[in-house]
């Protein structure tokens, strides 16, 4: 099978070898185990392989490039405009030999995918739409118009939809899709922490304004100067790095710490020990990072966004905060006060667990083999 990959992430080579970012390359190489040849259809940068990079592993692999496009400035946009006739047609092309079309969504890229799959009808087809799925959530144009491409079962024939999130009144082809992080043997029985010495929170992921690290500090800062014993653990690098490490040190939070962006192995080592997982994100699509503090029984603090509610079971599994600092402490201090936090960390386990890739790669294998 020559499997076709249509995607906007970038992508990066040396010594003959792919590379891109590490959850989007993780998760592909199992994919990668059941296909005979791979040919991925992207953007390629020439920047330095960085710690969140790795490569994909296959022996039959080749990397077409097409320009990344933007339209976020009028220069851009008519950059961009110039570039699309050459990125179809590459697509196109690409299409046209391959056994399986594999879309990555939403995207630019993965728009100009959802536009040219019509044209092949009759060829198998998956797309990973790993952004919010939610029906009532405000996204942009662009965004909702590939969903309802994805949807169309008239434009969109012989494909299946992988979504975060179980959500009412969808078309046939669309079906809930969890992605993992940890295998079957990783698992770890549940361990009971201590709530009432330090409280230590994590914070996991790109430090830019759409995931509110500032907010995640000043929440810890508050529950600190009420008297609280707490500490702060930031994971991830970012453009508001400099800002908040300005803001820890004119504030003197000796308590926060910035680890910068580190490899999986050393997450999964800080959530074997972490009491909270603190994301007050403005938007999310599958929040790995909330499925694999949960796999450790590490309770997250959350915003009510996209997949969340679900995953943590309305507050069964976690605790909802609103985006703003004195309605977040309330009910933070409210769980700290009077939750079972005990229960909710072994609930926010079993349920974490369930989703191994042990389960996620047999999950894939009959996407593939049954098309």
């Amino acid at each position: 099978m020559k499997f076709l990959i249509i995607s906007h992430a970038l992508h990066k080579a040396k010594d003959g070898t792919i590379f891109s970012y590490a959850p989007y390359v993780r998760e592909m190489n199992i994919w990668l185990k059941y296909v005979s040849k791979v040919e991925i259809i992207a953007p390629l940068v020439s920047d330095n392989i960085s710690e969140i990079d790795i490569s994909y592993q296959h022996k039959h692999i080749i990397l077409t490039q097409i320009p990344s496009i933007e339209f976020t400035s009028v220069t851009k946009r008519l950059s961009s405009l110039f570039k699309l006739p050459i990125i179809f047609f590459r697509i196109f092309k690409a299409c046209q030999k391959a056994d399986h079309i594999h879309l990555r969504c939403p995207g630019n890229i993965g728009l100009l995918g959802c536009l040219v799959q019509i044209w092949f009808p009759k060829k198998p087809k998956t797309a990973k739409y790993a952004g919010n799925w939610d029906p009532k959530a405000k996204q942009p144009l662009s965004y909702q118009f590939q969903k309802w491409i994805l949807s169309n079962t008239f434009l969109t024939k012989n494909m299946q939809v992988l979504v975060y999130g179980d959500w009412p009144y969808q078309s046939n082809n669309i079906k809930p899709f969890l992605t993992a992080s940890f295998s079957k043997s990783e698992k770890t029985p549940w361990v009971e922490r201590n709530y009432k010495d330090t409280l230590r929170f994590l914070f996991i992921g790109s430090l830019v304004p759409g995931k509110r690290p500032d907010l995640a500090i000043k929440i810890v800062e508050a529950l600190h100067q009420q008297g609280r014993k707490v500490s702060l653990d930031v994971y991830g690098d970012g453009d508001l790095q400099s800002s908040l490490q300005s803001y820890i040190e004119d504030y003197n939070l000796s308590f926060v710490k910035l680890h910068g962006n580190t490899s999986l192995d050393v997450v999964k080592k800080n959530l074997q020990t972490a009491h909270f997982l603190i994301l007050p994100s403005k938007s999310e699509g599958w929040p790995k990072v909330v499925a694999e503090a949960m796999f450790f029984g590490v309770i997250p603090i959350v915003t009510s966004i996209s997949c969340i509610p679900y995953m943590i079971d309305g507050g069964n599994r976690g605790i909802l905060i609103e985006p703003e600092l004195e309605r977040a402490i309330l009910t933070i201090n409210e769980a700290l006060n009077s939750k079972d936090l005990k229960t909710m960390s072994k609930l926010a386990l079993e349920w974490s667990q369930q989703f191994t890739l042990d389960y996620f790669e047999l999950e894939i294998k009959k996407l593939l083999i049954t098309k």
